[in-house]
């Protein structure tokens, strides 16, 4: 049992959808601590107490996106797989280091600089609807996170290189125990230290992500090396790559500020309804557009760097074609059920009815956009592996300018409530998904449309058909059998209706004959075949770094 545990964790996996499954089913344990992190955020602390907490992770997740994110997501997998293929293990981890080198030196100076200057930005920026007894409060949270974000700095460059040798598992279990951290900071030190015990969680969980990947980074051969070094021939190509991405990340991370600061002007609690639905709407984003996107970019950098364009567009098709299978359906069922879901994750005994109203409606309008979220991950990663980081950041800045115009328009001239930064977002969202891939469609020497748009014609009217099934029992249920102010009944009615729901688009594509269908159940069938595989496998041992 040992054996095929370890030889799990430390598989590689060698296809996009095996990759992305092992992601997705990682993934899914994260997003679910997530939720039971805000639970239990919701049952602890008053929504306008929450607020603090969320307003504070603001300023760190910012310098954490504009610096670290960026290199990874643009940069490092693309040149790191591009140095180990052309000159090998030990060139490719000397790039690593003199890379995690250099960004953890802008981090911690950058981090220095937001410890000191944390009131001005605070009170200007980041929150300035609140009162100044709940920005001092936000101020002294900023400089735990902070500390916590830097930990994290580590963790990151540890999935880079991890998910570069196609290793998947370890780095997708990375965001479980991070969650897991702050979940145990929240039961151990609210009762002490109140909403500032959640802040010392995400050191916990920091320092949790980073420990559980070194065992394997460490038997695939990366070492530390003294005395750092900062240069290395790949070094200059990656920060060309990354100035560029860093404008782009800088653009977003400014719009989900200025949509967090106009929450703060709204109503008491907004910040908070806005999180919370921005952490639903992410759910089937990170298990399906992220995943697939994630496990995609290596096999894009590799097809990209051989010239192979046309198995590129194919892998870029295909998987594009497999997030919009798994997404439509996931959208139908959030602006369907919105108000059962958000009942049932935060309905705890501080989160009130007018709150739940106001998350519920916010989720449904971010669900507008979730699909086009989905596809812009991937399509933002093809560019990635091409090496284009400009297109990117330029069709970024016309959405983020169009996002927060929307916002800015809605909140403070039509004076309406927290939702409309969610409509405002998925607008933005999907003029993002249509000029991404239209460049891409250019870029790439065009897609066959007819191979593009009849499955996504064909997905489309099932989802419709599925919401119409969705809606109907679960209006008639709830007023008619089930008593839905008992939490057991409403479960049972939510899960019956969507798992109904989910029947009629199985079996309408089935009808339709989509083939993403049978490529999902291909994968089902050879899950239950692993644990036999497992037994024949070699494991991957410190020593050999074989698998």
């Amino acid at each position: 049992m040992v054996k095929n545990i370890f030889s799990l964790l430390y598989s590689r996996q060698t296809s996009i959808l095996s990759g992305a499954a092992i992601i997705m089913a990682t993934m899914m344990v994260a997003k679910i601590l997530g939720l039971v992190r805000d639970r239990l955020l919701a049952h602890v602390f008053p929504p306008d107490t929450i607020d603090i907490f969320w307003a504070a992770f603001r300023l760190p997740d910012l310098l954490f996106s504009i610096v670290i994110f960026g290199a990874l997501s643009v940069a490092f997998i693309p040149v790191f797989t591009e140095h180990f293929e052309s000159k090998g293990k030990e060139d490719a981890f000397a790039l690593a280091r003199s890379i995690l080198n250099i960004f953890l030196t802008i981090f911690i100076l950058a981090g220095i600089l937001i410890y000191i200057f944390a009131p001005l930005i605070i009170s200007t920026v980041i929150s300035p609807g609140f009162s100044q007894e709940k920005q001092a409060q936000v101020v002294s949270l900023v400089r735990i996170i902070v500390f916590g974000q830097a930990i994290l700095v580590l963790g990151s460059f540890f999935i880079g290189i991890l998910q570069s040798f196609q290793r998947f598992i370890i780095p997708a279990l990375a965001p479980v125990f991070y969650n897991l951290g702050i979940i145990l900071g929240i039961i151990m030190f609210s009762k002490e230290w109140g909403i500032t015990g959640a802040a010392y969680g995400v050191i916990i969980g920091a320092l949790m992500h980073a420990s559980i990947q070194l065992p394997l980074v460490w038997s695939l051969g990366f070492r530390f090396k003294f005395p750092f070094k900062f240069f290395h021939p790949g070094v200059k190509e990656i920060i060309s790559l990354v100035s560029v991405r860093t404008v782009g990340l800088a653009a977003e991370q400014i719009n989900e500020t200025v949509g967090l600061a106009l929450a703060s002007l709204t109503s008491i609690g907004s910040v908070t309804y806005l999180t919370f639905a921005q952490h639903l709407q992410v759910v089937p984003i990170g298990l399906f557009g992220a995943t697939l996107a994630q496990a995609a970019l290596p096999v894009l950098s590799s097809e990209r760097a051989r010239g192979r364009i046309e198995e590129f567009k194919i892998t870029l098709l295909t998987t594009t074609h497999q997030i919009l299978f798994l997404t439509l359906p996931a959208t139908a069922i959030l602006i369907v059920i919105r108000i059962p879901v958000v009942r049932l994750i935060f309905g705890a005994s501080q989160f009130d009815w007018e709150a739940t109203v106001l998350t519920g409606l916010t989720v449904a309008y971010l669900a507008i956009g979730l699909v086009a979220q989905s596809v812009s991950l991937l399509f933002v990663r093809g560019f990635y592996a091409m090496k284009d980081t400009k297109t990117p950041v330029f069709v970024s800045f016309i959405v983020v300018s169009i996002n927060i115009a929307l916002s800015f328009y809605f909140i403070k001239f039509l004076k309406l409530d927290v939702w409309s930064i969610g409509a405002a977002n998925s607008i933005s969202a999907i003029l993002s998904g249509i000029l991404l891939f239209w460049t891409l469609h250019f870029k790439v020497g065009k897609f066959n449309l007819d191979q593009v748009f009849i499955p996504l014609g064909k997905m489309l009217m099932a989802t419709i058909i599925m919401g119409v099934a969705l809606y109907v029992p679960i209006k008639l249920l709830d007023q008619v059998i089930f008593d839905t102010t008992r939490t057991i009944n409403l479960l049972i009615l939510t899960s019956s209706s969507a798992i109904f729901a989910l029947s009629v688009y199985v079996g309408l594509v089935w009808f339709l004959k989509v083939r993403e269908l049978l490529t999902f159940a291909d994968l089902i069938r050879r899950a239950t075949k692993f644990q036999t595989k497992l037994k024949s496998q070699e494991i991957i041992t410190p020593e050999t770094g074989t698998v």
